[in-house]
């Protein structure tokens, strides 16, 4: 991605949620990219939403595709980050809940579906092949874990990935989300291999993700 510097100070009150003027931008796109689509978007669409002039938005970003890989990177990056800190001497079981878990918390705690961007088609342009390669490695993790869990690979080893991904169409069809929705997922990740969940399992998984840093980890209620 490339990507201008750091950018100026704001001198301006805030219109939308962010500490920064470029969390601003991103906020802004964000909503305008799910709710009007991407190509009839326009960056000085986005500086007025924001309240900034149009050059302004060029000393954080310059391009809109920028603008949309650093929301799509938002979506899969921190769910990377985390599956890297899972120790292996922890039983794969847990592993997959906690991975499903944080990853279907992440997709839930966006203010827009960003989710929704992922079928976009100017996704196939070379420019989002680093978003794409993230997006397959997040698919993979999820699959040598299921794997693991199986003990053999067959197609449902693929099926983990898919479930926690359908978030995206849940909160398209629903804005009012279940806040136990993450870990319902998370059950579900285990029953779709065959594995029940039982209160260790999911005491454990808990743990991990409520322990991790970042957005995802403030979805922390446990079903009754």
């Amino acid at each position: 991605m490339t990507q201008a510097g750091p950018g100026r100070p704001r001198l301006r009150e805030p219109r939308r949620p962010g500490a920064t003027a470029r969390a601003e931008i991103l906020d802004a796109a964000a909503e305008l990219f799910t709710t009007r689509g991407f190509a009839p978007t326009s960056t000085r669409l986005i500086a007025d939403a924001v309240g900034v002039r149009q050059a302004s938005l060029y000393n954080h970003f310059t391009t809109k595709s920028d603008i949309l890989v650093a929301l799509l990177e938002d979506t899969v990056d921190p769910t990377l980050e985390f599956v890297d800190t899972l120790d292996d001497a922890t039983p794969p079981t847990v592993r997959l809940c906690a991975l499903a878990w944080f990853d279907a918390a992440q997709l839930c705690a966006g203010r827009w579906n960003l989710g929704a961007l992922y079928t976009l088609p100017e996704l196939r342009e070379d420019r989002f092949a680093p978003f794409r390669n993230a997006r397959e490695q997040l698919a993979r993790r999820y699959r040598a874990l299921a794997v693991e869990v199986l003990g053999t690979d067959d197609p449902r080893a693929g099926l983990p990935f898919r479930l926690v991904e359908s978030v995206i169409g849940i909160r398209a069809d629903d804005e009012d989300l279940d806040p136990h929705l993450p870990e319902v997922l998370a059950i579900a990740a285990l029953r779709v291999l065959g594995r029940t969940t039982d209160i260790d399992i999911l005491d454990r998984a808990h743990a991990l993700v409520v322990g991790a840093p970042g957005e995802a980890s403030e979805i922390r209620p446990r079903c009754p």
